[in-house]
């Protein structure tokens, strides 16, 4: 949980043009010519990295916590914003924990702990931090978390039916889906926008138990029937399936609560949410805060990705950025020995 991803490398291309004669025929029976290369690690792209940037400003001697760790992204391009720039990160999927310890090991402005973001408050404290410059809050899945199998987040990969942000607490996906009886299903589905709640929630119990990610896929198809445009028909039931599991709402909610207070005076907090459960809330908290006199939006609409980022990264395709910014000054801090607040 603790460094930055930066984007892998690109192979380096061969000792000739793909097109080459010398490609072609010179070297077409050797052995290292065709071996078929080792798969890289999926790559985490941060989504609107410039945007988040430019609304944070980051500066020297600014505090800036990055809610939503994963693997670093946004949190390197903070520090390499300005050199003089502090961040804490947190995340409290274990597998976020290779790359923050990377980044700490090789950058002393950078500070991890292993939290969930519902808890703002307490790990500012624990790290001494009053207030803090910016903050952002992140609600994707990082690339990382959807390819790897086992994980239960992907539809394309038949693995156990997980969904855990943690895997070492909480109930599993196969476990709620077991535990809710179809009613609840269906209101559960019904709450993310799927319209065909009552139809799916009823396949899914007639069918449990389910184990794998497969199993609740099928589920969905047999009730509603096979992919016949872009989106996969069983999209919005992961999503619901997924929220339930992790708490989603409920730890935004205590997050929108926490972190407008933490902010100093010209601090931002960037909230970047992939669907309408997640973005109605905040625009309203942004909005209801806004009409006080001690806050403002950074913008009237909210900032989505351009055509070329969609394009490069498609799962920023749904991204929608919010900024909420303090106006007015925040109770003096403590003074603080800046050598162990770090």
């Amino acid at each position: 949980m603790f460094a930055q991803l930066s984007p892998a490398p690109r192979p380096g291309p061969g000792r000739f043009p793909l097109g080459s004669f010398r490609a072609k025929f010179s070297f077409r029976n050797r052995p290292e010519m065709t071996a078929t290369p080792a798969p890289e690690p999926p790559v985490h792209l941060p989504v609107l990295r410039d945007t988040v940037v430019r609304w944070l400003a980051p500066r020297s001697g600014g505090r800036y916590l990055d809610c939503t760790f994963g693997r670093g992204g946004h949190t390197k391009a903070i520090l390499d914003a300005d050199p003089g720039a502090l961040v804490l990160g947190l995340d409290k999927d274990p597998e976020a924990a290779p790359a923050a310890a990377a980044l700490a090991a090789r950058e002393p402005r950078f500070r991890f702990l292993e939290a969930d973001f519902a808890e703002i408050g307490s790990a500012l404290d624990k790290v001494g931090w009053d207030r803090v410059d910016g903050i952002l809050i992140d609600l994707g899945l990082s690339s990382p978390q959807l390819e790897t199998p086992g994980r239960g987040f992907a539809l394309r990969h038949d693995g156990p039916l997980d969904m855990r942000y943690d895997p070492g607490s909480g109930e599993t996906a196969a476990e709620l889906l077991d535990r809710l009886d179809e009613r609840e299903i269906a209101d559960l589905l019904f709450g993310i926008g799927e319209r065909r709640s009552r139809a799916i929630a009823r396949r899914i119990a007639a069918r449990r138990p389910l184990s794998t990610t497969g199993d609740l896929r099928a589920a969905v198809i047999a009730a509603v029937g096979p992919r016949r445009g872009r989106i996969d028909p069983a999209t919005r039931t992961f999503l619901a399936v997924r929220s339930a599991v992790n708490r989603e709402p409920q730890t935004l909610a205590a997050a929108l609560h926490q972190a407008p207070a933490r902010l100093r005076q010209g601090g931002a907090l960037v909230v970047i949410s992939y669907h309408s459960g997640e973005d109605r809330p905040v625009k309203h908290t942004f909005r209801r805060l806004a009409a006080q006199s001690e806050f403002e939006l950074g913008t009237r609409r909210p900032i989505r990705p351009d055509e070329d980022e969609a394009s490069a990264n498609r799962r920023s395709r749904s991204a929608c950025l919010r900024i909420l910014r303090r106006t007015t000054a925040t109770e003096p801090e403590p003074v603080r020995d800046e050598a162990t607040s770090r």
